[in-house]
């Protein structure tokens, strides 16, 4: 994928990666003066939506762009019980800064489609059809260029097509951005995309929207690149394998270890989300092995070497079925069968009773299991090697496997639980993590937990492959770019 672009508006430079070099455009708020040049002839932004990423996109992009002259005017459909919501935010009918979902499309030069996947595969005829001349359709996600490649349609000639992709849900977006008032850089990182390009100014367009919704980092894809290795990530190591991992390894050390429940807990989900993640954000994933002593080490290796190849098959599972468009129809028939039988919940079972017990007692934090750290580990190297093998530039495998990860998602988990994310995210993720959860909770314990439960010995090539792996320097690069500080999370 080429990755190298040119900005009229932003400096951008090219940092080296691995054997790769990328061009990338550093955001920050001493940037936001530059946003009405890269918005030249855009005055209405229209977000559309109030789901996970609307309300923190409009709010960014209203706050960035104020005194700017370009209102950020928020779209949603008639008699929304999200009404209420956007009108607490600030957005209101009496400001022109609130309307009906259509209204506001037809008057909008950027239309910032947010509305869920399953809506916009629902209804982007109508959508399109609703869009003036000239105007600029964004996407935060790639899912519907997925949709129209799976039915054999495209999207609407003469106008540009633009992607900023916040590699991060939501919330963290928003909370971020507030955190950066006080220190600049703060933020969640953006791919950006440019599917057509009429006039020449989409890439600025679409840098200057990442810019403004706070993203410190912004690199290039394309939205089919993103699509697939934003499914696919939140089906694997972004939720649908921690998921499948903490289910496994409790399981194990509370019937196979005899360990206590809460103990089980401490050792298992509290050790992903809190000192695994800790250090992978600030020191890297070799971080987490080379600060185990001589033991600890040697139980890494055997469980890494356990786990690596059952996890790869998932994940190559996982990622041939997105990219056929198999997951895509998947999530829109759900979208249907929704409509009538809501999605339950997944925190009622006795390992998540347990983990707010032990969240409520915290005192510190635990010391890093080396079991579960191989197999955590292990699973996200094993997402890189195949989204690598895949061809996505090492900037999007850093986010999408590791950044997005522990500087976002998991800090969530930390803070209320692995299964509250599950139960709380977009309606993609959560259909994708309930349905491979399970299988990756079945491989680990049919394959991985049984051969190191046995004490099958460490495979040496796998291990130093591990160690030597070129995405350690390149996550000590991408390191530099990332959040200027951790997200803080309170009631």
């Amino acid at each position: 994928m080429e990755t190298t672009f040119t900005s009229s508006v932003f400096e951008t430079e090219t940092i080296q990666l691995a054997d790769t070099r990328e061009t990338i455009v550093r955001g920050g708020r001493d940037k936001f003066a530059l946003l009405p040049k890269a918005f030249a002839g855009l005055n209405q932004i229209g977000v559309i939506g109030w789901g996970s990423q609307g309300p923190a996109q409009a709010q960014n992009l209203r706050e960035s762009l104020e005194g700017t002259g370009i209102r950020v005017k928020v779209g949603l459909r008639a008699g929304s019980s999200s009404m209420a919501a956007a009108r607490a935010a600030g957005f209101t009918e009496e400001s022109g800064t609130l309307g009906e979902m259509y209204q506001v499309i037809g008057e909008s030069d950027l239309v910032i489609l947010l509305i869920s996947d399953a809506a916009q595969a629902e209804n982007y005829k109508k959508i399109f059809a609703a869009m003036k001349d000239g105007a600029v359709l964004g996407l935060s996600h790639g899912f519907l260029l997925g949709y129209l490649e799976s039915v054999g349609d495209r999207f609407p000639a003469g106008i540009n097509i633009i992607g900023a992709c916040p590699k991060g849900m939501g919330p963290s977006v928003r909370r971020l951005y507030v955190q950066g008032k006080e220190i600049n850089g703060a933020g969640i990182n953006c791919s950006f995309a440019v599917e057509q390009d009429i006039d020449g100014k989409a890439t600025d367009q679409a840098i200057g929207w990442a810019i403004a919704i706070g993203a410190p980092y912004v690199f290039k894809t394309t939205l089919g690149y993103e699509y697939r290795s934003d499914i696919f990530g939140e089906r694997g190591i972004l939720l649908g394998a921690v998921h499948g991992v903490a289910e496994a390894l409790y399981r194990n050390f509370v019937m196979e270890k005899g360990m206590a429940e809460e103990e089980a807990f401490i050792a298992t989900v509290e050790n992903i989300t809190g000192p695994l993640s800790r250090t992978i954000s600030h020191e890297g994933i070799l971080a987490v092995y080379q600060g185990l002593d001589d033991e600890g080490k040697k139980s890494f290796e055997r469980m890494y070497s356990a786990a690596y190849h059952p996890a790869f098959d998932i994940l190559l599972e996982i990622y041939d079925e997105v990219s056929s468009g198999n997951e895509i129809r998947s999530v829109v028939m759900a979208g249907r069968r929704f409509n009538r039988y809501p999605m339950g919940k997944i925190d009622g079972t006795r390992m998540w009773q347990v983990g707010e017990k032990v969240r409520a007692a915290r005192a510190g934090e635990p010391a890093i299991n080396p079991a579960t750290a191989g197999l955590y580990c292990a699973v996200m190297m094993a997402q890189i090697d195949l989204l690598i093998e895949k061809g996505h530039c090492l900037s999007e495998v850093c986010n999408e496997s590791v950044i997005e990860a522990v500087d976002s998602l998991n800090p969530y988990m930390h803070f209320k639980g692995v299964a509250f994310m599950v139960d709380n995210c977009s309606t993609t993720a959560r259909l994708g993590s309930r349905k491979w959860a399970p299988r990756f909770d079945y491989n680990i314990m049919q394959q991985t937990l049984v051969n190191y439960d046995a004490g099958k010995p460490a495979d040496t090539a796998l291990v130093e492959a591990f160690k030597n792996h070129m995405i350690h320097d390149t996550l000590a690069t991408v390191a530099t770019m990332r959040p200027s500080v951790d997200i803080f999370l309170s009631e």
